[in-house]
């Protein structure tokens, strides 16, 4: 497995028109790619301007191809100018 972790840091009061988006992505994510197999939207009331992804794919290919769908693309566009920081870490599993 591959684990991707992603912490994106809003901007001030974009939270309603971010979680739609974000939430559309896993769904599709799930749905279409069959090499996703796991993908989590995280809040926290206590930080409520940030949102953390937790996602399982296959391996690293399923990953860079989840970034190439149409889904993930309009997905980027849609939420750029709403995010204010973005880390994005990648694990691969321990055998």
């Amino acid at each position: 497995m591959f684990a991707v972790v992603v912490k994106f840091q809003l901007k001030e009061g974009v939270m309603d028109q971010f979680l739609p988006a974000m939430k559309e992505n896993a769904q599709l994510s799930l749905k279409d790619e069959p090499c996703c197999h796991r993908f989590d939207v995280c809040t926290d009331p206590a930080r409520p301007n940030e949102v953390l992804l937790y996602e399982l794919y296959t391996d690293r290919a399923a990953f860079d191809l989840h970034l190439g769908t149409p889904h993930f693309n309009s997905f980027d566009r849609e939420t750029a100018a709403l995010i204010a920081d973005k880390d994005v870490r990648t694990y691969d599993e321990v055998s």
